[in-house]
């Protein structure tokens, strides 16, 4: 859950990442987000208007500099987009539509606000800026990743991050659901020309190619090993945590068990155990 990508070029978070890609850091950083939210302004260059993927947490400063930093790049804000529900992503998108009277759209119908739902396989159109929806279930089944084919580039959430790994929130992800779509993700980097990973925590990532492998190879590892450890008598998702995750830093333990709740299950789907 910690250690340093494939293409991690360990620099300051926030700022330009592409050429159609700015991020504003929310001021929430914690073990689970790490330096914090990254929000995204996504704008065709030369276009006044601009997408907003994930306004993060309920923080009315931080919302509002969203704004500001639109409006000081000469842009509207004219729609909101999610990657997935989870709060620190997605708690301040009622307010932030409020303030930008935008719409909110995303998978999940409980976070949408005046919009249709996103899926997988849609084009989504702002100004001239396109935006690829791309299912990516297993974090959560809402999660969404948007592929901007014009910079090379995906805003993942938290399906992929800029720095260590992530979770497998159960019963909510699925670890099935995650594994094909770090599968699917692999195959846009290594056949669509996808090179950058735009993360909802952590630095921009500049081999995306090589990001996924090291995820799906994590995830072969941290599997073998819960099986191992069952296998030697440790029976409940904490017994588990408490061997195979021994070297985590324990602030993570709670997210840590939810992976391995997902890998039990996983495991016993597949009569491993």
């Amino acid at each position: 859950m910690s250690g340093p990508l494939p293409g991690d070029p360990a620099a300051e978070i926030g700022g330009g990442a592409t050429p159609r890609a700015f991020c504003v850091l929310a001021p929430n950083p914690s073990p689970m987000t790490l330096d914090g939210t990254n929000t995204w302004l996504l704008s065709e260059p030369g276009s006044e208007l601009a997408v907003v993927i994930d306004p993060g947490p309920l923080h009315e400063g931080h919302l509002r500099r969203v704004i500001d930093i639109a409006e000081q790049q000469g842009k509207r804000v004219a729609l909101t987009l999610l990657t997935h529900g989870h709060h620190d992503h997605a708690e301040g998108a009622a307010r932030f539509a409020e303030l930008t009277g935008t719409e909110v759209r995303a998978l999940d119908p409980a976070h949408r606000l005046g919009g249709e739902g996103l899926h997988g396989g849609q084009v989504v159109e702002v100004g001239g800026l396109e935006i690829r929806v791309v299912g990516t279930p297993g974090h959560t089944v809402d999660s969404l990743t948007f592929h901007l084919p014009a910079d090379g580039a995906i805003l993942t959430g938290d399906t992929v991050l800029g720095r260590g790994t992530t979770m497998v929130a159960h019963p909510d992800g699925t670890l099935g659901d995650y594994l094909d779509s770090l599968r699917r993700l692999h195959t846009m980097a290594a056949e669509q020309g996808v090179r950058t990973v735009l993360p909802g925590h952590g630095p921009v990532l500049t081999d995306a190619l090589g990001a996924v492998d090291y995820y799906l190879a994590h995830r072969a590892n941290r599997l073998a090993q819960v099986e191992t450890a069952v296998e030697a008598g440790y029976r409940t998702a904490e017994q588990v945590v408490a061997k195979v995750y021994a070297d985590v830093d324990r602030a993570l333990w709670p997210a840590a068990e939810l992976s391995v709740l997902a890998q039990l299950r996983y495991l016993e789907d597949h009569g491993l155990i």
